[in-house]
């Protein structure tokens, strides 16, 4: 008699019946080992090392079990010298789309994890890229920054504003960047030019200019500014996005002592009205814009007048009314005068249209409450712009710095453009 293990089934002919297949549940299939477990841990890692970065990424999406495998396999050495640390500075890497796939698979790899946790296995992982400790850097013109936001905002796209707040806190305490901006801020302007222009490039390049949206930048620069009192955000406001002199620094000097090029405060302007059109930002308001507003155009001792109707122009309609017509309202009708007449200058050495300037001066004056502080107003005006006139012609014939023949050719164009702006003024009057 056979045993049991050995027999076959046979049919009523003699004939072996067919085995039917094992049939698993969903516990069994959970429980079975797949063939990557059968694996060497070192074979897996070889296997990974033959895949792109995307490709990586893919496999935690696999399971639970894969997910580890590849988390592992990142937190080596020798993955990391070989998808980081040589990719920072070699030009011929692909730029964008690498570091994009980098977060794709820093992202998957630890959406299992709670955010702060997250956080703190990611951004430990960057900690030994050179480019990200202070001063430690030696590559000119490091293009590792604006790779390492690539991949940050890859990273947290699509997080809420209090995963993103998270992101702050913990890129700050790896960073050591408050501390950063406080050794910078509680120094005279200029004094620490490498460090101003070192946090300037890491802001910049990792959260500001490559946030998505204005919203995203908007959460960016509110955050850098929110710890400091007034005058330090207005301080680091410049720092951000104040102009450069052509060897890299900034322009503390210059703004002060001379009218600087059209597009040299753009930047700033864009920063400012970045606050300033969503005045229903927490813990921001309208009045805070035009404080910082006034403290920027102080700084580092008050601006060159022509710098500070150039902001105001780039600034448009609606900031730059407000910023007038608050320190109209406080009396200060002499300076906002003469304001005006650098904003007419500007208007025509810029080439904006002198109608812009003649409405805004209507506004103004329509503001005023009494026929008699109206009446000031425009005596102020006429009063400044012969004041101006006689200055400009008094600097031209003592002598100066400048080139003489630059001098002689903005008295012109003020001249010029006094007489544009009565024209226009004259014509809406009396039309």
């Amino acid at each position: 008699m056979v045993k049991g293990s050995s027999r076959k089934a046979k049919r009523a002919d003699g004939g072996l019946l067919p085995v039917r297949s094992r049939m698993l549940t969903r516990s069994q299939l959970k429980n079975c080992k797949n063939f990557f477990h059968k694996l060497p841990l070192e074979v897996l890692h070889i296997i990974l090392d033959h895949l792109s970065v995307l490709e990586v990424s893919v496999f935690c999406l696999a399971s639970k079990e894969m997910t580890n495998h590849v988390v592992n396999y990142i937190s080596t050495l020798a993955w990391r010298r070989k998808a980081m640390l040589q990719n920072f500075h070699i030009a011929a890497c692909p730029q964008q789309e690498y570091f994009k796939d980098l977060g794709l698979l820093f992202k998957r790899c630890t959406m299992l994890l709670p955010t702060k946790e997250r956080l703190r296995f990611t951004l430990q992982k960057f900690l030994q890229v050179p480019c990200f400790m202070q001063e430690a850097c030696s590559v000119p013109n490091c293009i590792g920054l604006v790779r390492y936001g690539v991949f940050l905002q890859t990273l947290i796209a699509g997080w809420d504003d209090v995963e993103c707040q998270r992101v702050f806190i913990s890129l700050c305490d790896v960073t050591n960047l408050l501390h950063r901006i406080q050794s910078i801020l509680t120094g005279k302007p200029g004094l620490k030019c490498y460090q101003e222009l070192e946090l300037r490039y890491f802001c910049r390049q990792v959260l500001l200019d490559l946030s998505p949206n204005q919203l995203e930048c908007q959460f960016w620069l509110v955050h850098l500014l929110k710890p400091w009192p007034l005058v330090s955000q207005a301080h680091l406001l410049l720092i951000l996005y104040g102009p450069l002199r052509p060897e890299g620094a900034i322009s503390w000097h210059e703004l002060a002592v001379q009218g600087l090029p059209p597009d040299s405060l753009w930047d700033l302007a864009r920063a400012i009205l970045l606050l300033f059109n969503k005045p229903e930002l927490k813990d921001w308001t309208m009045q805070s814009t035009i404080a910082i507003f006034e403290e920027i155009t102080a700084i580092p001792e008050p601006w060159h007048m022509e710098n500070v109707a150039r902001l105001l122009v780039l600034c448009g309609t609606r900031l730059c009314y407000t910023v007038l017509a608050s320190r109209a309202l406080c009396g200060r009708l002499q300076e906002i005068s003469k304001i005006i007449v650098y904003i007419v200058l500007v208007c025509e050495k810029d080439g904006y249209q002198m109608t812009w300037a003649v409405k805004l001066v209507q506004q103004i004056h329509a503001g005023f409450s009494s026929a008699i502080e109206k009446v000031v107003f425009i005596h102020h005006l006429e009063n400044m712009f012969s004041e101006v006139t006689r200055e400009f012609y008094m600097f031209n014939v003592e002598g100066n710095r400048l080139d003489n023949t630059e001098a002689f050719g903005t008295l012109c164009l003020l001249l010029h453009s006094n007489a544009q702006f009565h024209a226009k003024f004259l014509h809406l009057l009396l039309r």
